[in-house]
């Protein structure tokens, strides 16, 4: 019997390396043949994902974090040489910000920008960007800024940080764009969300990010501000292509200056890692990942899994930190079995805590009870 462990990160508490490890000591049976392949789609573990899966190299550059604090991140660099693997969420993460300061109203992607700009001028032409887990919602204002595009207000002066400032712009000034014009980026999106709109960056990520629910307003109106702005001197309209809304538009944003193409994370790294083949050379999947609720079918990893588990009529497990009641009735058609660790009075708190013994714990559970269908 050959099972397959494929989970993602558990967002704040396992990476999707732990996850793996975590599974696999649950499994605890000798007659099982298991093959771990920790995943992402863009967030967290994209550049560990990716440089294993390429057989490249990881470096570390400074930049600025989401709050302006200097801080150091690693990128990956394949064997071509020419192409750097980066994440978002290593430089403008909300992983990288204590609970009590998240607040999109004032996080930046500068950070991202400034890795961006230290990897072109290391001479680096190709540039694969995971969007997810971000802290921000500037629609890439930060990162733009650091790669030397003047965002000016009416006094003719770059507007400040954060979603916030981005009702002050009144024009923008691009005449640095030919020094980028030979470099391509791919987006790895970990969501398909546009812009803008009930489903946009604002309205669905922005109280994840730290925002109330009368700051998503704000922010919503300041995005528009912004895009207007932009078609208004540059004539392209960012807000209508998929994927505009994920990691707070940031890939909108960037498009702006780079070749650009926008690609699902979790597509990209199941092409890297071989894993369809590796799915149809299993008997049980095991997949999961912080939590499973309504924005996981918008390309996230485990539900890419469980459609190619199930496809190819494998058992595929699921086993998550947490899953939404909705959400229990939304995917029952598309995993064997589902289980979360925030079960039987386990508080969040105490399952992050405590997350790679109880991932164990409950996995252990599941095959000793023979939870499947």
């Amino acid at each position: 019997m050959k099972i397959l462990i494929a989970p993602d990160s558990f967002k704040g508490s396992l990476s999707s390396q732990q996850a793996a490890d975590a599974i696999e000591e649950g499994i605890n049976n000798s007659q099982f043949e298991k093959l771990k392949i920790p995943m992402a789609d863009g967030g967290e573990g994209t550049v560990d994902c990716l440089v294993a899966a390429y057989h490249g190299k990881k470096m570390r550059e400074f930049v600025t974090d989401p709050l302006g604090r200097k801080i150091q991140v690693d990128f990956g660099i394949l064997k071509d040489n020419k192409t750097v693997i980066i994440e978002m969420a290593a430089a403008s993460g909300l992983l990288l910000i204590p609970k009590e300061k998240r607040n999109p109203l004032y996080t930046t992607t500068y950070g991202t920008g400034e890795l961006i700009r230290k990897v072109i001028e290391r001479g680096y032409s190709k540039i694969i960007l995971g969007l997810g887990g971000s802290a921000t919602v500037d629609c890439g204002a930060g990162a733009l800024q650091a790669l030397g595009v003047k965002l000016l207000d009416k006094n003719g002066i770059n507007i400040g940080p954060g979603s916030l400032s981005l009702k002050d712009l009144q024009r923008i000034d691009f005449s640095g764009k030919n020094k980028f014009k030979d470099i391509e980026v791919t987006f790895l999106c970990d969501v398909s969300n546009k812009l803008l709109g009930e489903n946009g960056a604002a309205k669905i990520f922005g109280r994840q990010k730290g925002a109330s629910v009368k700051e998503l307003q704000t922010i919503e109106d300041n995005l528009k501000h912004f895009t207007q702005i932009v078609k208004r001197d540059t004539g392209i309209d960012i807000t209508e292509f998929k994927g505009s809304g994920a990691a707070g538009g940031l890939a909108a944003g960037l498009s702006l200056l780079f070749k650009s193409q926008f690609v699902s994370g979790s597509d990209f790294v199941i092409e890297a890692t071989n894993l369809r083949t590796k799915i149809n050379n299993s008997d049980i999947i095991i997949t999961g990942e912080g939590e499973l609720n309504s924005q996981t079918k918008w390309g996230k990893i485990p539900y890419k899994i469980a459609e190619i588990a199930r496809g190819s009529n494998k058992q595929v497990i699921g086993v998550f930190g947490n899953i939404t009641n909705t959400a229990k009735e939304e995917y029952k058609q598309k995993f064997n079995f589902m289980s979360a660790i925030c079960e039987k009075g386990i508080s969040q708190e105490k399952a992050m805590q405590d997350a790679y013994s109880l991932l164990s714990g409950r996995v252990k559970e599941i095959f000793e009870k023979n939870q499947l269908n």
